[in-house]
């Protein structure tokens, strides 16, 4: 059983909409705007909705959704909505797509950085219910942005964040690979140790540096367009070091916003935090100049790919952006009644 890469086809997208309770709390029109443009784009692409929601919007969701069958309303409770680090990965038997099972892994916010109590039950407690395959649990720390992996089975994590003790003691890189071949089917694992933005919480998560394409290509997040920004050096270091472990792939850079939040602290804005939706990226925008370079380098990246630009730029008040808060559901998993 291997980890599927994000480029097969998908059936549906998890989300969990922003309420009060949630960080959100200061943004909360603002967020919950991008969260229908995000829904609407999906299901656009072929592909339907898994929408956690907390009680209090079960009212203004349904409202909003009821005339759309293909959005399923879950009544669910959640410390917040980076659903990408908490919702369950999907694997298939190699030889025999068709033969799928998922995994959820321990979630303690990022190394304990948050309260993460409520996040850490949602597959077991929301999820499991809705699937015709089976979910199995692991005791490891991980969360799903921490991991890209390609066709081949080649993954692709950093360094940053899987040496946070706080996540699994000393549990060190020689154990994570062995332990990625054994549960998620790796090949290979290239650790990256170049690379980190400034206000990222999940200590350089993979999903906002480096993403495979399906043709043999890696898209980054550069720099190269700032060479006095303090990003630079480390960015620029990732590029190399890619290049280095991936000498016959195309490597493809990104230029860097400088996103400002509402405390004029520099966000974690990535161009590489895109999510992968059957023919389609759904590109996260920041109303920057650097905006219309990077979805040329992404239609670069995706010759084949519809490019579907999203305002993310309230994703990014929060530390995070369109990867973040979803997380994509492979074909032949969900039961086949749950939206009728």
């Amino acid at each position: 059983m291997r980890l599927l890469p994000e480029w097969v086809e998908q059936e549906a997208v998890i989300l969990a909409w922003p309420h009060q309770d949630t960080d959100w709390a200061s943004w909360l029109e603002r967020a919950q705007t991008t969260y229908q443009h995000i829904i609407s784009a999906i299901l656009q692409r072929n592909a339907k909705v898994l929408l956690l929601c907390d009680p209090s919007e079960i009212e203004l969701v349904s409202s909003l959704y009821q005339d759309h069958s293909d959005v399923h309303i879950i009544v669910a409770k959640y410390n917040d909505t980076w659903v990408r680090d908490y919702g369950f990965l999907t694997l298939a038997d190699e030889q025999n797509l068709e033969h799928k099972h998922t995994l959820e892994f321990e979630f303690n916010g990022w190394g304990q950085k948050f309260n993460a109590t409520q996040d850490n039950q949602v597959n077991i407690k929301y999820l499991a219910d809705l699937l015709q395959v089976p979910m199995f649990s692991e005791q490891c720390v991980l969360e799903g942005g921490a991991l890209e992996i390609d066709a081949d089975g080649t993954l692709l994590s950093t360094l940053f964040c899987l040496s946070n003790p706080k996540r699994n003691g000393d549990m060190d890189m020689d154990q994570y690979h062995k332990y990625f071949t054994e549960v998620l089917g790796a090949t290979r694992t290239v650790i990256l140790e170049h690379g980190h933005l400034a206000g990222d919480d999940t200590d350089g998560h993979i999903d906002t540096l480096a993403r495979f394409t399906p043709d043999q290509g890696i898209i980054y997040q550069g720099c190269e367009n700032r060479p006095t920004d303090p990003h630079f050096s480390g960015l620029h270091a990732l590029g190399a070091e890619l290049r280095h472990h991936f000498p016959e792939h195309e490597i493809i850079d990104l230029p860097l916003p400088n996103v400002l939040n509402s405390q004029s602290e520099r966000s974690p804005a990535s161009y590489a935090n895109f999510l992968i939706l059957n023919s389609a990226i759904l590109a996260p925008v920041y109303q920057q100049p650097e905006d219309e370079v990077a979805l040329s380098q992404l239609s670069k990246a995706y010759p084949n790919y519809e490019i579907v630009p999203i305002d993310c730029s309230v994703l990014v008040e929060q530390y995070g952006s369109l990867h973040c808060v979803s997380m994509q559901v492979p074909k032949g998993v969900l039961r086949n009644n749950l939206f009728v």
